[in-house]
């Protein structure tokens, strides 16, 4: 559906406008799918972020540092979804063994099996192929990644 008939809105002030209200609908459309999905497994959507983020430097841990910067959600507390994965069994804490001030983050068996689990049970593919055709799904991730500059 056309976002100004989604939001009820009969003018935007130009494109520019109608495209940012029409991304921030987007984001909370998708956000709510996938927290539904996340929720089945008793996660959030930063603690699934940490973790996919950790299986890609498996078998290397990662640091907390290391997970900000590749985080989608800039301003995620990362210290305290680490402390949330840990009490869950998810991942685990360890002293780097080369400075001893880093702590190394590696995710647990349990987290890879969590992972292997959802990869089988939710794909966004799923969910976005009755509206985009693979070559537009490519399109709009190339707008997306222009329009970011």
């Amino acid at each position: 559906m056309q976002i100004d008939k989604e939001i009820q809105i009969t003018k935007f002030e130009d494109n520019y406008h109608k495209v940012l209200v029409n991304l921030t609908y987007t984001h909370g459309w998708v956000s709510n799918i996938t927290r539904e999905q996340f929720e089945k497994y008793n996660l959030t959507t930063q603690q699934f972020n940490v973790l996919r983020i950790l299986r890609g430097q498996y078998p290397n841990p990662a640091t907390i540092n290391l997970l900000k910067e590749r985080m989608l959600d800039k301003m995620s507390d990362a210290s305290r979804i680490v402390d949330r994965l840990i009490q869950k069994g998810m991942v685990s804490r360890c002293t780097n063994k080369k400075d001893r001030r880093a702590v190394d983050i590696r995710i647990s068996d349990a987290g890879l099996e969590l992972l292997a689990r959802m990869d089988i049970e939710f794909k966004p593919k799923d969910f976005l192929k009755d509206n985009l055709t693979e070559e537009e799904a490519a399109q709009l991730s190339d707008l997306l990644d222009k329009m970011r500059g």
